[in-house]
């Protein structure tokens, strides 16, 4: 089975994956391959840089790239990937026959208190900021660009995720019950 996370910044993808690899499932993350291309070209990793990473080898490869980049990596095993971003990037995935694409939604202002808590490297400290880029990655611009809105759209399942961690887990072993 190979599980697409797609959804706003600290919306709780990452907990999601945690959960998923604690049930056996490899873990891959559509930004792997950006951090790759930037080491590969010097570039520090931040959140800009690797929102531009991303457009890049998007315009260079196109809008799947890398999305095929992983598959050629997971060679078929059950998996997760987070931070799909695009629907260039959810239609390569949906090349397996076992794919399926889970949004997970959080509110604006549990995101935002959820991404101050957690203090990650490249974590926007103002809220005014942190919203305006949320609106940058919703609509892309170009083929080439963040999608966030197209792609949820593209969801098979909606995952809310406004309670504690235990009502996550407890919503992910329904859904992974109803899945297996």
């Amino acid at each position: 089975m190979l599980i697409g996370l797609t959804g706003r910044y600290a919306s709780g993808k990452s907990t999601v994956v945690d959960w998923l690899v604690s049930k056996g499932f490899a873990s891959e993350s559509c930004s792997d391959s950006i951090r790759v291309y930037l080491k590969e070209n010097g570039v520090e990793e931040s959140r800009e840089n690797l929102i531009e990473g991303g457009n890049e080898l998007r315009r260079k490869g196109g809008p799947g790239i890398l999305a095929e980049m992983l598959l050629d990596r997971l060679d078929g095993k059950d998996a997760v990937i987070d931070s799909i971003r695009t629907p260039g990037e959810v239609e390569a995935l949906r090349e397996r026959e076992d794919f399926i694409l889970i949004e997970v939604q959080a509110g604006m202002e549990a995101r935002w208190q959820r991404a101050q808590s957690r203090g990650r490297t490249g974590d926007i400290s103002d809220k005014e900021t942190f919203f305006a880029n949320e609106e940058i990655e919703a609509v892309a611009k170009d083929e080439s660009g963040q999608a966030l809105n197209a792609t949820a759209a593209m969801a098979d399942l909606i995952l809310v995720n406004d309670g504690s961690v235990e009502d996550l887990y407890s919503d992910l072993d329904e859904i992974l019950g109803r899945l297996s």
